[in-house]
């Protein structure tokens, strides 16, 4: 038997014109059959289930999500760079004009005994030849009390104490009530643990005669990029905001203020009625309802000039500060002051801004259903594609990173190592996870109404040299300080809020 033989035999009978017609007198396998197919002639796949829909929805949703806050945020990074003329208009003068304001430097600190004595020893030495210092203490803080009064002791004359019986306690009841005693037409406010310029408050000065701002924003720092993982994140993030980001803002009429080495006129402090003692982002929300009146506010930044901070020395308190201003933010958005703001253009960038900590929190908790259907399920091609989207802004943004180390180690003389830039780019994913879960945390904290004031500690890891630390001392009879009940009295009286 031939090949074709049995070929012919395994098939069958070859059917004949006319012959195996149906019904209808059609043919098989000519024509159209009962089987739907598709443009491959493969038959579809069946329809998605429910959690399908839901699964692939929340990959094209975190996507999308990414995506945007990718490309917002390395567009704002990237603001001062993008004209030559950018950095420069916003720079300190290099001649500043004659002094022509008085002012008064709010210093709060609670359980600060490490840092506070340093900080209002460096304060003292500004070369502005008319300003005064009040350093806000608690009463049930006798270690942060002696080193304040010590230090009152040292510059008399020139350091007052504020002693702060509120409570429940926290930074922006502290400055309402030292703003009571305030005696400067401008108002500027420092953290406890900061190294600032020595020359800054003559820049400062000449920056409002220049300018006619009602607010100055000078530039802050963090500095210690090797303490910890996410130390060197931390400091890029401070120096790009400051250096870039917030120049933006300014420029489009809507800034979150910083919580320090921020200087408001009197007159605007009197207006609002000090900050608002029931937020958690006291800072942003008075730049709120400052942009929302049409204040003019100022953004100053050189390098020399910027103050001085570190990290904060554990991972804990690190989640805790994150918790802490994304849930001041979700203050600030129900409160609704933004929707005064003028323009749709301002409205919009403030609701982005203020709606961040829930982008980042279903970011955060769309993240691992994502990553177990990319582990567990057969992905359609086209939404596997979307899925990847994210990762050319999330490259470009990392490659800036680089760039900005780099410059960083250059402009304050640190020395950037290998390392470091391994670092920087193994630490991009758990850094963004850690963010996730801090919104994430906060959303939780404003839902359950706890909005209570969780402290950050400070250890000075951002000093490059270590002094003795002040002993702690007995209050001097010369040191002028303000007691507590007369503080209490104050604050029955009418203390703003």
């Amino acid at each position: 038997m031939t090949i074709s033989t049995t070929l012919l035999a395994a098939a069958g009978p070859l059917l004949q014109p006319g012959e195996g017609a149906g019904p209808s007198g059609s043919v098989p396998n000519r024509g159209t059959t009962d089987v739907p197919t598709g443009g491959s002639g493969q038959v579809p796949q069946a329809a998605w289930s429910v959690g399908e829909w839901v699964g692939y929805s929340a990959l094209i949703a975190i996507s999308v999500l990414l995506t945007i806050v990718a490309l917002t945020t390395l567009w704002w990074m990237l603001h001062a760079w993008r004209s030559r003329d950018a950095l420069k208009s916003t720079s300190f003068s290099q001649t500043p004009r004659p002094a022509a304001h008085r002012f008064t430097l709010l210093v709060p600190g609670r359980h600060e005994q490490e840092v506070m004595g340093q900080t209002l020893d460096m304060l003292a030495t500004q070369d502005h030849p008319d300003f005064e210092i009040i350093a806000i203490v608690g009463e049930d803080d006798p270690e942060t009390d002696a080193v304040v009064r010590a230090a009152a002791a040292r510059h008399p004359g020139l350091i007052r104490v504020v002693v702060d019986d509120t409570a429940p306690k926290n930074k922006p009841k502290a400055m309402n009530l030292a703003l009571q005693y305030a005696t400067g037409d401008i108002v500027g406010v420092f953290d406890a643990e900061d190294e600032v310029y020595p020359h800054l408050l003559t820049l400062v000065d000449s920056r409002f005669q220049e300018t006619g701002a009602d607010v100055v924003q000078g530039g802050v720092q963090l500095m210690n990029f090797r303490s910890s993982w996410w130390s060197l994140r931390n400091v890029l993030e401070y120096y790009f905001w400051f250096r870039s980001r917030l120049h933006f803002h300014a420029g489009s009429k809507f800034i979150p203020l910083g919580g320090n080495t921020v200087f408001v006129t009197k007159d605007r402090l009197d207006w609002s009625n000090g900050w608002d003692a029931h937020c958690l982002a006291e800072d942003c929300e008075l730049g709120v309802r400052l942009s929302a009146d049409g204040a003019k506010v100022v953004v100053a930044y050189s390098p020399e000039a910027v103050t001085r901070e570190e990290t904060p020395p554990t991972f804990a308190s690190l989640l805790k500060q994150r918790t802490r201003w994304n849930q001041g933010f979700l203050q600030v958005l129900g409160k609704g002051e933004w929707k005064k703001l003028p323009s749709f253009r301002q409205r919009f960038f403030a609701r982005y801004m203020l709606t961040m900590p829930f982008i980042q929190a279903t970011t955060g908790l769309l993240i691992p259903l994502s990553v177990l259907m990319i582990l567990f399920v057969k992905v359609p091609t086209a939404i596997a594609l979307v899925s990847f989207v994210p990762v050319a802004p999330t490259l470009m943004l990392l490659a800036v990173e680089v760039v900005g180390l780099n410059e960083f180690g250059r402009i304050y003389k640190e020395n950037v190592r290998v390392r470091d830039y391994v670092k920087l780019v193994l630490g991009l994913v758990p850094y963004q996870v850690f963010l996730a879960a801090a919104a994430v945390r906060a959303v939780i904290r404003h839902a359950k109404g706890q909005d209570g004031w969780e402290k950050t500690e400070h250890t000075g890891q951002h000093r490059t040299a270590h002094p003795e630390a002040v002993d702690a001392a007995p209050v001097f009879p010369d040191a002028d300080v303000v007691p507590a009940p007369a503080a209490r009295e104050l604050e029955r009286a009418g203390a703003k809020s």
